[in-house]
């Protein structure tokens, strides 16, 4: 009899955590990016490699069985559709998980699980950054700071279609060994048109960091004007540079934490409270 109660009680447990798991590839493969904990997210991860896997079949069986696992049934033509087309060269690897630091509270260990070139790709983000980087650390030892800035975008296509085909531990690139891997894994399934996106960005990073200090410099010396003995102006963690226009952080969190809207009903004004005859002097 206590065999009994427990494999009943095992079989509900897993009935509601694979309930849950259903959710949280659907989920997946409507917003192409979401966060949770880290162990369900490599759950996740698992299957839904499976499910593109049966979009990139096509069949009347993975049909029917993708249609019975996911819980939205107009997600079908993406699967079979958008993410067949998307992932038909890669031979697998279709999610990537980032870990996410601890979540308040419980201290659960946290990760954002996502489809790899997705619009929203947090690695392509950030290999971008880290490209910017790498390039206006080895051009500064050999050249002046103005040449650099007038000249950042021009040749930054050339650099990266040169850096796609050298080896990895190369040492005559301008790239690190991980920055140059990152990027060629990136690079290997896109599309032509990639490498003119990523280049956009890293230059543009590259420009931001190009000004920061002269930015920084110019409050230095319009605060020590007007006050002498006031300390210089610091960028707080998180606050946004000159030539920035999303922080490390916003990539990370900005469209993957909860969407604050404007609260439902009549705001609480002081015409709202006073009523219409409340004039403001």
């Amino acid at each position: 009899m206590k065999h009994g109660v427990a494999f009943r009680k095992f079989s509900r447990t897993s009935s509601h955590r694979m309930l849950m798991l259903r959710n949280l590839v659907t989920s997946l493969f409507e917003h192409e990016q979401i966060r949770t904990t880290l162990p369900k997210a490599r759950d996740t991860a698992r299957l839904a490699e499976k499910i593109v896997s049966l979009g990139k079949k096509n069949t009347q069986a993975s049909h029917n069985q993708v249609s019975a696992f996911l819980l939205k049934r107009d997600l079908l033509p993406k699967v079979f559709g958008t993410f067949a087309q998307r992932y038909a060269d890669r031979p697998g690897g279709y999610t990537r998980i980032h870990k996410f630091g601890n979540r308040r509270g419980d201290n659960a260990p946290e990760a954002i699980v996502e489809l790899v070139d997705n619009p929203r790709d947090l690695k392509w983000e950030m290999t971008a950054r880290a490209v910017g980087w790498d390039v206006m650390r080895k051009k500064l030892a050999g050249s002046t700071g103005s040449h650099l800035v007038n000249d950042s975008h021009a040749d930054m296509q050339q650099i990266l279609k040169d850096e796609s085909l050298l080896p990895t531990d190369s040492r005559r690139g301008l790239l690190r060994e991980k920055t140059r891997w990152n990027l060629q894994k990136l690079l290997k399934f896109r599309n032509p048109d990639a490498v003119e996106e990523i280049a956009d960005k890293a230059a543009t990073h590259m420009d931001g960091l190009l000004a920061t200090p002269v930015a920084y410099k110019a409050l230095h010396e319009e605060g020590k004007a007007s006050n002498p003995r006031k300390l210089p102006p610091k960028l707080h963690a998180g606050q946004l540079v000159p030539g920035e226009r999303r922080s490390a952080a916003q990539i990370a969190q900005g469209k993957l934490g909860p969407r604050f809207t404007s609260p439902k009903g009549p705001l609480l004004t002081l015409r709202s409270v006073f009523g219409r005859k409340y004039k403001t002097v």
